[in-house]
This record gives structure tokens, sequence and C-alpha cells, in this order.
């Protein structure tokens, strides 16, 4: 009976989110298209009209092409859990391996191969149809499959060893399993915070140092200025891939360094990368960083507890296409890791607007610190100008924006920099 009514909760959820999705693409989709032939009049000095219906014309495609994500994720996940497309799957590891931690692992991996394969053709349309058509591409089909076995060959050194930990774990410690592999994916955490931005990152761009004495002393002097410390000042190759442009920072601890993208160097002048650098700062200066990795690893928690008490539930496994056990004295670890990586996005997507929100907010206090430290008309110049380079659209609908944007509308925020300017 649990079995039933589960698989009847996962339906109409995930019935109900794509139907959520579709609206609010739909709703995005018309109201661009209703402002395509008239540049905002904040932004009517700085952006021509062709940039405007560029941007309109790409942010289109992309939640067109959203849309065609969202329905091949769908029978996807419909194949995996309800059709028995797992439950195939692990029948035919078991029979390879006759069980055990090889059995696990196995299951793992076949299970990544076959969603990353089912990947690679969605990947492809999007990196050399759609962001190839508007001029985004530079990336070359030998880069593109170069970076993918970059990737599996990281998830095999990186993704194995971390699995065999978890189930191990899952096997060994007890009921309070969830409690120690909450501690291990911590610290894992925290280690590819200090290894991604001299070990990982190196592996994918070439990261050389700012060879621009002038912007350098520029930067430094703001670092000072903010009291930050970083490792390094980077340029990296971003435009052997893309023409988009973008700062960060990365790294933690005494391990930070700061890269900017050679196409946004190449774009800005001097102060405005400043100003964007201040932008950056400003999300480290005001803790954004630390409260969302505390934020992460609370969520972790209460979804490794959650898991704690499913994997123990016969209903998890049969209400979602899968019987729990092959034979025996097996366990269902890795059945019960990948169903709850399949399940929890379909029951957590109506969260998703309160991410966005804190994260909103994040970016408007970000805004003010730099601001503070730098001429916030410097800020405002290279936000238009990088609007137009990345085509982002000035128009988004504001309920689709409200849902998913991580950033404000462009309007809002530069009308949030414009009070700040003397």
């Amino acid at each position: 009976m649990y079995s039933h009514a589960f698989s009847i909760l996962f339906v109409v959820f995930l019935v109900a989110t794509l139907a959520v999705r579709f609206w609010l693409a739909s709703r995005h989709i018309r109201h661009v298209l209703a402002h395509e032939d008239s540049v905002p009049a904040e932004f009517a000095s700085a952006i021509p009209l062709y940039a405007h219906q560029k941007a309109a014309r790409y942010t289109i495609a992309r939640t067109k092409f959203g849309m065609v994500t969202m329905l091949v994720n769908a029978a996807v996940l419909i194949g995996f859990t309800l059709l028995g497309g797992l439950q195939w799957l692990s029948v035919q590891v078991f029979g390879v391996t006759g069980g055990g931690m090889t059995y696990q692992l196995g299951l793992l991996a076949a299970f990544a191969v076959v969603s990353g394969v089912i990947d690679v053709p969605l990947d492809w349309y999007r990196q050399f149809r759609l962001e190839e058509h508007f001029g985004f591409n530079k990336m070359t089909p030998g880069l593109f499959f170069a970076d993918m076995a970059k990737g599996v060959l990281l998830a095999v050194a990186i993704g194995l060893p971390l699995g065999w930990v978890v189930l191990t774990l899952m096997a060994k410690s007890g009921d309070l399993w969830w409690l120690y592999t909450w501690f291990v994916w911590s610290g894992f955490q925290l280690l590819m915070m200090v290894l991604f931005p001299t070990v990982i990152a190196p592996l994918f761009n070439k990261f050389t140092p700012l060879a621009d004495e002038s912007l350098k002393t520029r930067i430094e002097g703001l670092m000072q200025r903010v009291g930050f410390a970083s490792k390094g000042l980077f340029v990296m190759d971003g435009s052997k891939r893309s023409a988009h442009g973008n700062a960060y920072f990365s790294g933690f601890g005494a391990n930070k360094r700061i890269v900017f993208f050679d196409t946004l160097l190449a774009r800005l002048a001097p102060q405005e990368i400043e100003a964007v650098l201040a932008h950056e700062l400003g999300h480290f200066k005001l803790k954004h960083i630390v409260k969302r990795i505390v934020l992460m690893f609370a969520i972790s928690l209460a979804f490794l507890a959650l898991l704690g008490w499913l994997k123990n539930q016969v209903w998890f496994y049969t209400g979602l296409g899968v019987s729990p056990l092959i034979v025996a004295g097996e366990t269902n670890d890795a059945l019960a890791l990948i169903l709850f990586m399949l399940a929890l996005p379909v029951f957590t997507f109506l969260l998703g607007p309160l991410s966005s929100l804190s994260s909103r907010k994040h970016e408007f206090e970000a805004d003010a610190f730099a601001a503070r430290h730098t001429d916030a008309r410097d800020l405002v110049s290279a936000l238009v100008k990088m609007y137009e380079d990345n085509a982002s659209t000035l128009t988004p609908d504001p309920l689709h924006s409200a849902f998913y944007d991580s950033h404000p509308p462009a309007s809002i925020r530069i009308r949030h920099l414009q009070v700040a300017s003397p």
C-alpha cells in the first residue's frame, strides 16, 4: 500500500514540477518577445537595439532548449524508476560482479556512465548549435571530448574512492552512518575548495599571472583597502571555450586566488575591472561564502538523515520501480543513493525560489559594498557592457526571474547602483 501511494505521490510531484517549469518558461518567452523591439529607457543610450534583440533571441532559444531538456530529463527519470531501468541495470551489474562492494561501486559507475552518455547529445547541441549560432562558442570538437575525458578520469580518481568510503560507512557504521558520512562529505567539500584552484582547474584551463602592472597596482590597492589577502592575480584563457566573460575568486583560507577571464580584461576599462572585482570581494568580506557553506552543510546533514531513514523502507525502493534485494544478505546502499539523487529534486523543486531570493539579497549587498569602495558608476558601466556581451536579457519575466535568477534583474540592479552613485 505504501509503495503504491509513494509511486502516485512521485508522479504527482513530477507532473506538478514540469507544469510549473513549463508555465514559467512560456511566460518568460512571451515577456521577452513582447519587449524585443524596444530597449528599456535606462539602457537606451548604452545598448543598441540590435544587441537588445540579439539578447532576446538568445534568451528565447535557451529557454526553448531548456524546455526540451526538461522533457528529456523527465523521460529519463521515469525510465530509470517506474519503468524499471535502474532495476534492469542493477541486475546486469550484479550478474557481472556477483555482489559485494564491487557490485555497489559498479552500479554507481554504470549509472553515471548511462546518465553521461544520455547527456552528451544535449551538451553537444548546446555548445555547437545554440552557443555557436549566437557567436559565443569558441570550443573545438577536440576540446569538447578532451574535457569529457578529463572529467571521466577525475570522476574515477575522486568519485570511486569517495563512493567506497560512503558505502563502507553505510554498511558498517550502524544507524548513525549518515552522521559519520556527513563529516566525511563536509571534509571532502572543504578539501575540494583548497584543491580546485591549484590542482583541478589547471587541468582544464591555463592560468597566467596578471601581467598588466598598472591594473595589478590598482587591484592590489583595492585589496588593501578592503583587507583581502590573495595568493595571486591570474588570467584564465576562457576565450578558448566561450566569448562570455567573468571574474571570480576561488580557494579557501590562505589558498585564495583572484581569477579574471581574458575576455573580461579585453572588454572592460581598468576602473570597471576594479569595480567588478570589488563586487566579488564583497561576497567574501560580507561572509556570503561562509554563510552559503554553512547552509550547504546544514542541508546536506538534513538530507543524509532523511536518507538514513528511507534506505530501510521497502516502499522507498518498490515505489520507485526497484526491488530492494537481489539476493538475501546483499545491501541496497548503492540503490538507495541513486534513488535518493533521482527523487530528491522532484520533491524539492518548489523550494528553489528561497535559494534565489537569498542569492539576490547577497548580490544587492555585494553591489553596495562595491559602491562604497569604488565608483558605483564604474560598476554600472561594467555591468551594462557585460549584459550586452553575454546577451543577457534586460527584460526578463518578473515571475520567472523571481523563481530562478540568482542575480537581480538588470534594471533593478542598475537602479540601486545609480542611487548609490554620487
